[in-house]
C-alpha cells in the first residue's frame, strides 16, 4: 500500500515522503490515527506542487538548522553522575543529554536525540537531527561527581 506521510513517522519517513506499508498497518494505524493519506495519482500531483511552492522556504529552514549544529558543536557537554569507579549508579540516557544542552543554552526535542543508554564514565556520542537533512554527531563526557 503506497501512502503520503502527512507528519514525521519514526523509523518510516518524514513528513511529505511517499511510502510502502503493508496493508493492515497502513489501514489499521497510519491513515485513522491521521499519520498519512492513499497516495492516488491525484494526490501525488497536489505534493509535488507543494513540494515545488515549498523548496525556497526549506532552503532557508536548512540554512538555520545548519547554524544551530554549528552552535552546538561548540558546546564542550559534561554530564557528572553518580559513579564508583567507572560504572555509574544508574544511567545516563538522552533526557540528561537534553537537560545538559538546555544548561548551554540550546534548547533540542529529546526525541530528535539519540545516544542509547550509558553505565559507565568516558567520553561518547550522540546522534542529534535537527532537520531531515542535518544530522550531528555530538561528543560528550560523562564524569563521576
Amino acid at each position: 500500500m503506497e501512502l503520503i506521510l502527512k507528519q514525521d513517522v519514526q523509523n518510516l519517513g518524514f513528513k511529505d515522503d511517499v511510502v510502502n506499508v503493508k496493508n493492515g498497518y497502513g489501514r489499521n494505524f497510519l491513515i485513522p490515527q491521521g499519520f498519512a493519506t492513499l497516495a492516488t495519482s491525484s494526490a501525488k500531483k497536489v505534493l509535488a506542487e507543494n513540494l515545488k511552492q515549498r523548496a525556497h522556504k526549506e532552503a532557508k529552514v536548512i540554512a538555520d538548522a545548519q547554524a544551530l549544529a554549528e552552535a552546538i558543536k561548540a558546546i564542550e557537554i559534561k554530564i557528572s553522575a553518580k559513579a564508583g569507579g567507572e560504572k555509574l549508579f544508574g544511567s545516563v540516557t538522552n533526557i540528561d543529554l537534553v537537560d545538559a544542552l538546555a544548561k548551554a543554552g540550546q534548547e533540542i526535542d529529546r526525541k530528535f536525540v539519540t545516544s542509547g543508554i550509558v553505565k559507565r564514565t568516558g567520553k561518547y556520542t550522540a546522534s542529534v537531527r535537527l532537520h531531515r537533512d542535518v544530522i550531528i554527531e555530538l561528543p560528550y563526557e560523562i564524569i563521576a561527581e
